[in-house]
């Protein structure tokens, strides 16, 4: 009967844990809008804005640079997902980008950190999303990562994303429905990533704490020594991935927020203090997910290790009772010709039952003791 209760309480944390998920996911944005990325390009969108505005002007990137120099207002926003190296070539000698940065940028696999090359900031951050899985296996992917370079100037701003998420097109078309806010310069597209990626930290923050919380409740049920143990330890792993994506970008945003730069307004940095806040609870909660999961873990293994002592003291006690009828017929085996009992009439009755009752005393003994 507990058991089945178990099972509903832990069938139960996953229909609400899905229904919690449907409920956090972004709404639709609408594909037709100019910010969405054209197919088979590596170029997702090059906008000019002024005051806050987009500007539809035809050209080419280098035609929207030039237009933007030659006034002095406005910046251009380029965004590109995984260029080539000779895709991206033109782009560096365009906004004279640092080769060291250009490389990072093209071949991805970066740790998140912040660069300064001349008037140019250079930023990179991990994206991560949670993979939906109806339940959690030795084999299951639970955190999909991914990253967004950022090349920031005085009037452009360059986004590289390598991965299959973290989409900038959403981002895009809430940065132009504020125009105020986009008014304030490249800094303020800068800011805007920082943000979307750290709230997508606290996002699969929440969902992997609902793994966690189904494990627990599995590892804790009737049956949980019967739990693979290679579920613990893939969500470790996983739990792991999302940590080197998390922690290093803490260092970077302190620095944004706190040492002053040509391309970062002295507003905007305010905005990254509160984006750092954030992602210190994000580091906080891993930390403390970590922690939790040794603790299951090793509470799994005691479970284990209780289950097999029991299984063997079980054995233990039935080996004992045997072990009495088994030495009573090995005696009367022995085929000696002098022993009485085998010529009694009683004989075989009185040892069947001396058998008997010792067994039952043994079996009683036992069972009194927790052994049976």
């Amino acid at each position: 009967m507990s058991g089945a209760v178990n099972l509903r309480k832990v069938t139960g944390l996953g229909r609400v844990s899905r229904l919690r998920r449907l409920a956090r996911r972004r709404p639709r944005v609408d594909l037709s809008h100019p910010a969405r990325s054209p197919l088979g390009s590596s170029v997702v969108n090059c906008v000019t804005y002024r005051d806050g505005h987009r500007l539809s002007v035809p050209g080419d990137a280098a035609d929207a640079v030039k237009r933007v120099r030659e006034s002095g207002e406005g910046f251009v926003w380029l965004g590109l997902h995984e260029p080539t190296s000779r895709e991206f070539s033109g782009i560096a000698e365009l906004f004279d980008l640092h080769p060291l940065a250009v490389e990072d940028a093209v071949e991805a696999h970066q740790r998140p950190k912040l660069e300064r090359y001349g008037e140019t900031l250079f930023a990179v951050f991990k994206t991560v999303c949670y993979v939906e899985h109806e339940e959690l296996t030795a084999t299951s992917e639970v955190v999909d990562t991914g990253e967004i370079m950022v090349f920031v100037g005085e009037d452009f701003v360059v986004t590289v994303r390598h991965g299959r998420h973290g989409s900038l097109g959403p981002l895009r078309e809430g940065l132009e429905a504020d125009p105020a806010r986009l008014a304030q310069g490249p800094s303020t597209v800068l800011h805007a990533v920082a943000d979307q990626v750290v709230d997508d930290y606290l996002r699969v923050v929440d969902s992997v704490q609902e793994d966690m919380d189904q494990v627990e409740t599995e590892v804790f049920a009737e049956h949980g020594a019967r739990v693979d143990p290679g579920r613990i330890y893939q969500l470790k792993r996983e739990l792991l991935e999302l940590k080197r994506a998390v922690v290093p970008l803490g260092r970077p945003l302190e620095e944004l927020a706190t040492r002053p730069s040509r391309v970062v307004a002295p507003d905007i940095q305010a905005y990254f203090r509160d984006v750092a806040d954030h992602l210190q609870r994000a580091t906080e909660q891993i930390a403390a997910f970590d922690e939790l999961i040794n603790s299951i873990l090793q509470a799994h293994l005691a479970r284990v290790t209780v289950a097999q002592n029991e299984d063997m003291r079980k054995i233990t006690a039935w080996a004992a009772i045997v072990a009495v009828p088994t030495m009573v017929c090995g005696v009367y085996g022995m085929n000696f010709d002098h022993m009485p009992e085998l010529h009694w009439r009683y004989g075989y009755g009185m040892v069947v039952g001396v058998i008997s009752l010792a067994c039952l005393l043994l079996y009683r003994a036992f069972r009194r003791s927790g052994w049976l």
